[in-house]
This record gives structure tokens, C-alpha cells and sequence, in this order.
């Protein structure tokens, strides 16, 4: 299911296998949380711009349209007529973002739902049952992210117990892909190392998960309050443990230069919101560094949002009509300005691999890595 092509340092280009294609990494996965880019983004525009991997909410699905709705019709696949790799989220990180509306015991979770506040229980087997039925290829397993800074007895026992999680989620996940009905009988379960900023905790919690010899692994419960430099810290103590021939995928990360840096890293896999929520604002990404694009300078700007860009938007539009767009709030400038940012991160590890590939990566992040998150 994953094949490592090439290594520069602790970089690696590899190939990653699923039901519903085959993915190039290192990748970014594009967010539609409830089956949709926020942005006014469809299916067809993510095959416009590059996408890869497809990544949905699984909280925000079972509460609207439902995930027995979705399987009913067929799976998420169908339901949102995406034909490549889909990933779900566990639910797991509204553990941590519903702080305020949640109890958590050794069976799971009971949440208050933030759209009527209606009482929901959710535990690894709930969890696996609803990325079961939306059938996405990678299920992630039920954790808890611990916020940061975080107490080390309060890490030390939600780490224990999304181990013990873990080992459910396997079990349960199993004998849903068993039965005759299955929307996706050759989904995968990934696990997620949790352990906050404690560096013990992080290594004894990645050294119990690959002892369940999972198709992958994710580092969660970053970028969650610690600093830039934190990060990386963590990552470079868990990695060495992370099984070799196994992807590796970072949460919730990040920035242009996050990217980068992580990939230089050893990981392999990546999501976050920023892209499309910084467009959505305004914030666009360019090669040169990201523009506020309702800055009165590009009132009469007739070059494209970035002239090294290929994407839809910048070979047609300029800088001036997107300027107007943002002034008048018109919905056409949350797309546009989505899908350049999409295709930007979309063709940054499309050439993160070109660099591996031609032994260059070193040389790649010795120039872009500071400059792509520079304001211009």
C-alpha cells in the first residue's frame, strides 16, 4: 500500500495505494469537512486543480446529512461524485474543539452538539461505524487531542487511553469491512500518536501503536497552542519511531514553510483549513510570498494574483478584478481565491516531489522555505 521511491536526508517521495487510486506524496489532502470545499468548490474543481486526497469531517456528517444517509446512497464517494482517495477524521479532534460540551469516560465520549445541542455519544466503535458508512479509504482512529500547554498526569492518561481506543477502533473497523454490505470493505484504519509536548510520553505512545501494525500513522494533538519551534521538535522525536514502510501524515499542519520543513522531516501527509479559510480573508499564496488581495496597491493591478502561476484563476483573472470581488463581497472572490490557494498547495508538493526526484530537495527548501510564508 505504500512503497518509499527515493530518500534526501530524512525525506522521502513515495507511492501510496488505496481502493480509489493511487497517491504521490509527499501530499496535501484538501478539507471539504462536510463533503464540500468551503468556498463554493465542487468535486469538479478539485480534479481542476490537482487534487489528490480528499479529507472530510466525520463529526459534521453524522450530524447533517447523516451517515446513514450517506451510505444509503452509496457512500461519500458517490454522494459528493469524488472518484479519488477520500480520508475521514475520527471525530476526535472535537474531543479537543468542543471542550466546553464534552465528558469524557473510558467507552468514549458524550458530546453536546453545537448545532442544537443535542446530546451525542461517540466512542471508538461509533466512530469506526460512521467512517464505515461514509466509506472513505483511510479511517483515522478515535483520540483525544490534548490541548497544550497540557498537565503531564492529564497527557500520560489520555495518551493510555487512546491507546486502549486504538485497539478497539482495529477490532471494531475489522468486522465492519467483514460484512456483505460494506460500503468499503477495503478501508484502512491509520493511527494517531498523541502524548502533547511530553517527549517520554510521545515515544512510549508511537512505540504501543506500531506494535498494531496499522497501513499508517499520524502524528495529532499539534499545532494546537505550541510553538513553530515545539513542533518540530516533536516531530524530530517521534519519527525515528515511526514505522519505515509506513506513510506518515501531520495533522492539521500548516503553512507553506510547515510543509517544507516537515516534509525535510520524514512525513508524508498533510491537511489543514488556513488555505481556503486565508482566501476566503483575502490571503493569497504566491511563490514570492502571500498578498492581501483587498489592498487598495491592487486596485488597478492587471497581472494575475501570481505571474509563475498556472492555475484557472491566474491565467484568466487579474489582480484588480479580485481586488474588486473582496471589496464588493462578492461570492465569486471566496472561490476564486480558494481555488488558487488549493492549486498553490496542491502544485508546492507536486514540486516538493519534483525536487526529490531530481535529488534537489535541499536546494528547494534553502529557497522557499522562509520566503513562501513572508508577507508581501
Amino acid at each position: 500500500m505504500f512503497k518509499c521511491i527515493k530518500t534526501e536526508g530524512r525525506a522521502r517521495r513515495g507511492e501510496f495505494s488505496c481502493p480509489h487510486g493511487t497517491v504521490q506524496t509527499p501530499v496535501f489532502m484538501n478539507v471539504g469537512t462536510q463533503g464540500a470545499i468551503k468556498g463554493a468548490l465542487s468535486a469538479e474543481d478539485l480534479e481542476r486543480i490537482g487534487t489528490q486526497v480528499e479529507l472530510s469531517n466525520t463529526y459534521h456528517l453524522h450530524l447533517r446529512p447523516g451517515d446513514e444517509v450517506v451510505r444509503e446512497i452509496g457512500g461519500l464517494h458517490k454522494f459528493m461524485t469524488w472518484d479519488g482517495p477520500i480520508l475521514t477524521d475520527s471525530g476526535g479532534f472535537q474531543v479537543f474543539s468542543l471542550a466546553g460540551l464534552r465528558k469524557i469516560k473510558e467507552e468514549g465520549v458524550t458530546f453536546a452538539s453545537h448545532l442544537d445541542g443535542h446530546k451525542i455519544f461517540m466512542g471508538p466503535e461509533e466512530s469506526m461505524r460512521i467512517q464505515s458508512n461514509l466509506g472513505s479509504d483511510i479511517a483515522m482512529a478515535f483520540d483525544e487531542c490534548v490541548e497544550n500547554p497540557a498537565t503531564y498526569a492529564y497527557a500520560k492518561a489520555s495518551c493510555e487511553r487512546t491507546a486502549r481506543w486504538l485497539v478497539r477502533c482495529k477490532d471494531a473497523l475489522a468486522r465492519y469491512n467483514a460484512e456483505p454490505d460494506a460500503v468499503n470493505p477495503g478501508q484502512q484504519l491509520w493511527g494517531i500518536n498523541q502524548g502533547a509536548t511530553f517527549e517520554d510520553l510521545r515515544v512510549w505512545h508511537m512505540q504501543e501503536i506500531a506494535k498494531l501494525d496499522l497501513p499508517g500513522y499520524a502524528i495529532g494533538g499539534l499545532a494546537v497552542g505550541e510553538s513553530t519551534e515545539t513542533m518540530y521538535h516533536i516531530i524530530d522525536v517521534v519519527e525515528p519511531y515511526m514505522p519505515v514502510g509506513k506513510p506518515r501524515y501531520l495533522m492539521g499542519v500548516g503553512t507553506p514553510s510547515n510543509i517544507i520543513e516537515a516534509v525535510a522531516r520524514g512525513i508524508d501527509f498533510f491537511d489543514c483549513v488556513m488555505p481556503a479559510r486565508n482566501a476566503r480573508h483575502g490571503r493569497l499564496f504566491t511563490w514570492s510570498g502571500a498578498i492581501n488581495m483587498k489592498n487598495a496597491k491592487y486596485t488597478r493591478d492587471e497581472r494575475p494574483i501570481d505571474p509563475e502561476c498556472d492555475c484557472p484563476v491566474c491565467r484568466r483573472f487579474s489582480r484588480a478584478y479580485l481586488h474588486h470581488l473582496f471589496k464588493a463581497e462578492e461570492m465569486l472572490a471566496m472561490r476564486l481565491g480558494v481555488m488558487h490557494n488549493l492549486y498553490f498547495y496542491n502544485k508546492l508538493t507536486e514540486r516538493i516531489r519534483e525536487s526529490l526526484d531530481h535529488g534537489c530537495f535541499s536546494d528547494f527548501r534553502a529557497e522557499y522555505a522562509q520566503k513562501l510564508d513572508q508577507k508581501i
